[in-house]
């Protein structure tokens, strides 16, 4: 399966958190999407996304069939297929999504941040999900290099792609306000500059696939 952009990894994060938080009014319509995506708490980066992008990110979730559209109603719904898609059980699901939501985080944060998907037992049944997303094939997550002055390593989540390491690492310090004399840029728009980064890399690659069926079609050399 190809990296997700940031807003379908985003889309894909809202769609999980809002099946757990508020099921009736589970699967969501584009427009309560479109919302839960553009939402300023639990979000890093907060961002402002249209209901063309959102349905852009929806088109490329469908074909990766990490996302379906919901029947039974007069209003386009969509929900979900994550656990079968990346064959992973739902508490992993869960710590999935809130890494995609609020970024790179401590075992401690995510057990706090996903109670409302999934109630973990205790710190290390977190950690323990945690290293089976690690040693999937391919890995979804990883434990990101200890940042100087923190006592616990972050984890971070790998559906968008390597290039959210670096970015991840370097802001792992920066998570509060910046300090005096310190980077303009936060580690959010960071994370967000190398995510569009992947994504570009990604429509590329496709073109060239593209291209290259069609002049296999047209019987021409590329």
């Amino acid at each position: 399966m190809r990296h997700l952009t940031p807003l379908e990894a985003r889309v894909l994060g809202v769609l999980v958190e809002k099946q757990a938080t508020v099921p009736d009014t589970y699967p969501l319509s584009l427009n309560a999407l479109v919302n839960g995506c553009n939402q300023k708490t639990a979000r890093d980066p907060v961002i402002e996304a249209t209901e063309a992008d959102v349905l852009v990110a929806l088109d490329g979730l469908k074909s990766l069939s990490l996302v379906f559209e919901g029947g039974g109603s007069r209003v386009v719904k969509f929900e979900h297929n994550a656990p079968r898609a990346l064959q992973l059980p739902g508490a992993a699901v869960a710590l999935l999504a809130v890494l995609l939501l609020r970024g790179p985080q401590t075992a401690a944060e995510l057990r706090l941040n996903s109670e409302r998907l999934h109630r973990f037992a205790d710190i290390s049944s977190v950690e323990a999900f945690l290293e089976e997303l690690a040693a999937k094939e391919p890995p979804r997550a990883v434990k990101l290099a200890r940042a100087p002055g923190e006592r616990e390593a972050r984890w971070a989540q790998l559906l968008t792609g390597e290039p959210m390491l670096a970015a991840a690492a370097a802001g792992q310090s920066s998570r509060a306000a910046a300090a005096p004399g310190g980077s303009d840029v936060s580690a959010g728009e960071l994370a967000a500059l190398k995510a569009e980064q992947t994504r570009l890399a990604a429509e590329v690659d496709e073109l060239k696939a593209l291209v290259q069926r069609l002049a296999r079609e047209l019987g021409v050399a590329p």
